[in-house]
């Protein structure tokens, strides 16, 4: 196909990737906004018990949709500068951040105040967070391995979420 017959179908380059990659972008931006809204709807007094489930369980899901449709979200994360997909992981990151901010007020409300986080490590641990999972991708690793990687990144994170949070780590299952 010559560059004219690719612009007869698509308007610009910028229409062309949103061709290619959209639909992955909307489900992930969807699938990650509703688990945090669903951790939301839990009782704040079962939240603590219940931190990182959802998520960890909406990060498997994620993983799972990124093999099916797996070139086009490797384009989306490595070739989508210049386009409106270039930070979703930066609009994931905010999102992060804010339900951090509403658990840790759940968590002073239960009488359990968490010490105070540094703004700008709180934004590196989180990035650093979504960028390891997206590693994944990535590296086009066999999908076992990297459900397994998943769920070591799960532990890690949860547990050093759950320290710095100053709350009594426990055991992190493990997701299916």
């Amino acid at each position: 196909m010559t560059t004219g017959a690719l612009y007869g179908y698509y308007g610009s380059k910028e229409a062309l990737f949103e061709a290619l990659v959209g639909r992955q972008y909307e489900y992930i931006m969807s699938h990650y906004r509703k688990a945090q809204e669903d951790f939301t709807h839990i009782p704040p007094a079962k939240q603590p018990d219940h931190m990182g489930d959802i998520s960890a369980q909406c990060m498997m899901d994620l993983l799972l949709y990124a093999y099916d449709h797996l070139e086009a979200c490797q384009l989306l994360l490595c070739r989508a500068e210049g386009t409106r997909f270039a930070h979703m992981v930066d609009e994931m990151v905010a999102i992060e951040v804010q339900g951090a901010h509403e658990y840790l007020q759940v968590l002073s409300q239960l009488g359990r105040p968490a010490p105070a986080i540094d703004p700008k490590l709180e934004h590196i641990l989180i990035t650093g967070m979504f960028n390891a999972y997206f590693e994944l991708v990535l590296h086009k690793m066999p999908l076992e391995q990297a459900k397994a990687y998943l769920n070591e990144l799960h532990v890690f994170y949860a547990a050093g979420w759950m320290k710095i949070m100053g709350q009594c780590p426990h055991n992190f299952s493990r997701i299916s």
